[in-house]
């Protein structure tokens, strides 16, 4: 699993139209799904975004987490993060699971992160044509991939 996570101050994802998820202060989460990933991923990624010191404390210093600020999260589907471009101009996405087996998985995954946040998240649509408007809040972008546990 690969995740790109965004600290932020509000994000919404719309689809045709209608907003279907919406937060303020917390956590927007693009996750990628490949057919190499397991239960174990799912585990080890939720808990280390849940309890990733980002937020800043009463300092002003990144040393809080999503739990600790009490703050929201939304997870969106994005096969193109497992995108190849070695190879020509056109991205290559042989990496990224199918439908059949990335639902499952996101699902899981949305379980997971709801149990070790103790509150529901938002999600996107998954297969979509979603747009995704988001306020970064630092910015601060993490990238995570299980595979090599950064």
């Amino acid at each position: 699993m690969r995740a790109v996570i965004q600290r932020v101050s509000k994000a919404e994802v719309v689809v045709e139209g209608a907003i279907v998820s919406k937060i303020s202060y917390g956590l927007l989460i693009l996750l990628g799904i490949e057919d190499a990933d397991t239960d174990e991923d799912i585990t080890w990624l939720s808990k280390k975004i849940t309890n990733l010191r980002i937020f800043n404390d009463d300092e002003g210093i990144m040393n809080q987490s999503l739990i600790q600020v009490e703050g929201e999260a939304i997870v969106v589907s994005q096969f193109t993060l497992h995108a190849s471009t070695k190879k020509g101009n056109r991205p290559s996405y042989l990496k990224a699971a199918k439908p059949t087996f990335a639902i499952p998985m996101y699902e899981k995954f949305i379980a997971q992160i709801e149990t070790d946040l103790g509150k529901k998240v938002g999600t996107g649509v998954f297969g979509a044509d979603m747009k995704v408007e988001l306020l970064n809040d630092g910015p601060v972008t993490i990238i995570i991939d299980t595979k090599n546990r950064e």
